[in-house]
């Protein structure tokens, strides 16, 4: 049985990306066993997938560095992957057995799907466009939600201006703005609103849904990722700001309106996106007149 490594010891929305590279891998060497190295950010998420055969921690310091090497240091891999570019990854792999080790570049001028095909090419692996399906093994979390077809209106602190980068174009709305624009929304599509917040929800969110203004549109906060996914995975719209939010809905080809700052080039994430549309941030006022234009082209 061969073996696989791969290091992902960043974020959930990173993970997606490995994820398609996992799904390929298993496609063409179904007995095979794969484990990831995580950090604390995805290990309970990357637990979750059937996919996945191990999972194992990378804790802080360096006795419990030294403790996950003896264990991984066990097996002989047909190959290891650095798909987080950590410099800690990349010498914790130096001493460990492979045929082969594929260093992941932290800045390349490529899109990170050309990156996983390139590192297919490498392992004599192909690449099929049904890899990008993911999710397709989860399993349905359904909470007490809207039955009928909804949109989901996630409203994090990316749309906080203290909250997220300073350099980032200030997109946050103010209270009679953000009512206006999602009673709007119901208006224009006929459909139910879901907002979500995910674990910290912002204080004008609490302030606004202190009262039922709208019986179309309906807040459900404090969600670990998983419940969140689950709500955006039922869901045939999803207006976020880019994040772990955006993988998920790629990966069911649930169409999304992805708000991103010019400043940085999104599109080596979003390059084998499907169903994707993206706005620029701008001031709030304009920003959610151009969400709304989109939707009606």
């Amino acid at each position: 049985m061969n073996k696989y490594l791969i290091f992902r010891t960043d974020r959930i929305g990173d993970f997606h990306l490995s994820l398609i590279l996992i799904k390929s891998i298993k496609r063409i060497d179904p007995s095979c066993s794969i484990t990831i190295v995580s950090s604390n950010k995805n290990y309970e998420y990357i637990k979750s997938f059937k996919i996945v055969d191990e999972v194992i921690l990378l804790k802080k310091g360096l006795i419990n560095k030294l403790k996950t090497f003896i264990k991984i240091n066990k097996n002989f891999y047909r190959a290891i992957i650095i798909h987080d570019s950590k410099n800690r990854s990349k010498l914790i792999s130096y001493f460990l057995r492979s045929k082969f080790k594929y260093y992941v570049n932290k800045i390349t001028k490529t899109s990170y799907i050309d990156e996983i095909k390139g590192i297919l090419f490498s392992l004599n692996f192909d690449f099929i466009e049904s890899d990008l399906n993911t999710l397709e093994y989860r399993n349905i979390y359904n909470p007490d939600i809207f039955k009928d077809n909804y949109l989901v209106f996630h409203f994090d602190e990316k749309w906080i201006f203290n909250n997220y980068i300073k350099t980032y174009i200030n997109i946050e709305p103010n209270k009679d703005e953000l009512i206006e624009f999602l009673n709007e929304l119901t208006l224009k599509t006929n459909k139910k609103l879901i907002v979500t917040s995910g674990s910290d929800t912002p204080e004008l969110l609490s302030d606004i849904f202190a009262k039922n203004f709208n019986p179309n549109i309906k807040l459900i906060d404090n969600l670990n990722f998983l419940n969140l996914e689950n709500i955006i995975i039922q869901s045939s719209l999803l207006i976020a700001c880019h994040g772990s939010v955006s993988h998920v809905a790629a990966a069911k080809s649930i169409r999304q309106i992805d708000i991103i700052d010019k400043s940085y080039n999104y599109g080596l994430w979003t390059a084998h996106f499907r169903n994707y549309q993206s706005l620029n941030r701008s001031k709030f006022n304009i920003l959610s007149k151009n969400i709304i234009n989109l939707l009606n082209s």
